[in-house]
């Protein structure tokens, strides 16, 4: 709470709108208080009162000139009002007030961005709102893969819908933008066996191909793709810059490695892992013991599996049936 008159920056962040009435209580009696009306413009300020937070810095500044923080105060409220000339000039003159505050460099520079962001005759160019992310595709004999580099993408922030010719994905950004990909395939797919997987370095959509033929492109209909082909045997030959490739596959295969899974996902994936990382003999053992028991035994010692019939042994909840 405020104490002997004093609203210092901590007492209003916790409840701007409580602040804001103590403070009009406090500049009824003190019509002349500089500090206060500048503390006053904070609370405008949080609560986006924009227009009453810059009249409130400038009274301050009236009362007294030599306040850098009601130069401050002035500053940002002109800047979110998108008045960044009166924003630069209100910082600059705080920072010849207190050159040793380093936060009216970092306002001046971003007020000096803003004004350059506009034509000769003063309209605002256009910007894209969502920075481009990397896209790459690949193909397999009866899949289309395209992977979208983006990490820490939530669990429910992507939608997806396939049609014979078309892909539509809106995926949400960690900054809460949205970014959109459209796609109107050379050849069609299979909407129904078509999906999407969120991992923790992408996204990643499988469309099945409705023919099992090579794509010589992603896109048809005359449509030039921004999206390259990627070989992963290959290194892209035309990028325009540089990249490590190699560790950029390795990162992303050791966050795949890693991304916790459960159940039987977690399960199956222990077995894959097994069986790429063992022997000729294991690899062997693994799959005459899962062809010759139906499934129900996977063993990984050919010694034991290599001379004898592996009989099938189902748990012993489950009764096999031959059909």
């Amino acid at each position: 709470m405020a104490t002997e008159r004093s609203f210092p920056d901590s007492y209003i962040d916790e409840d701007p709108q409580k602040a804001l009435e103590a403070i009009n209580e406090a500049l009824q009696e003190d019509t002349d208080n500089a500090e206060w009306f500048c503390q006053r413009a904070y609370a405008h300020i949080l609560l986006k009162n924009y227009s009453c937070a810059a009249d409130d810095a400038k009274k301050a500044q009236q009362i007294k000139p030599s306040l850098p923080l009601a130069f401050m105060r002035t500053g940002i409220a002109e800047y979110h009002l998108t008045h960044y000339e009166s924003a630069h000039a209100a910082f600059t003159q705080g920072h010849q007030l207190d050159v040793s505050d380093k936060t009216f460099e970092v306002w001046i520079k971003r007020c000096e961005e803003m004004m350059g962001d506009k034509t000769p005759n003063g309209v605002n160019r256009q910007t894209p709102a969502v920075p481009p992310l990397k896209h790459d595709w690949y193909q397999t004999e009866s899949q289309v893969i395209v992977t979208v580099m983006v990490k820490n993408v939530p669990k429910d922030g992507v939608s997806v819908s396939f049609t014979e010719k078309e892909l539509s994905a809106r995926i949400q950004l960690a900054s809460e933008e949205n970014y959109s990909l459209n796609l109107h395939l050379l050849h069609p797919i299979i909407p129904q066996q078509s999906t999407f997987k969120i991992l923790t370095t992408k996204v990643e959509i499988k469309m099945k191909k409705t023919d099992a033929i090579r794509w010589e492109k992603l896109e048809g209909e005359g449509q030039e793709s921004n999206i390259k082909h990627f070989n992963p045997n290959e290194y892209p030959s035309s990028s325009h810059y540089t990249c490590k490739w190699d560790k950029m596959v390795v990162d992303l295969h050791e966050e795949e490695k890693n991304e916790k899974l459960e159940g039987d996902a977690a399960l199956n994936k222990l077995f894959q892992q097994i069986y790429c990382d063992g022997s000729d003999e294991v690899k062997r053992a693994m799959n005459k013991s899962f062809m010759e028991s139906g499934g129900t035994v996977l063993s990984t010692n050919w010694k034991d599996v290599g001379k004898r019939t592996v009989e099938m042994s189902p748990p012993d909840d489950v009764e096999f049936k031959e059909y």
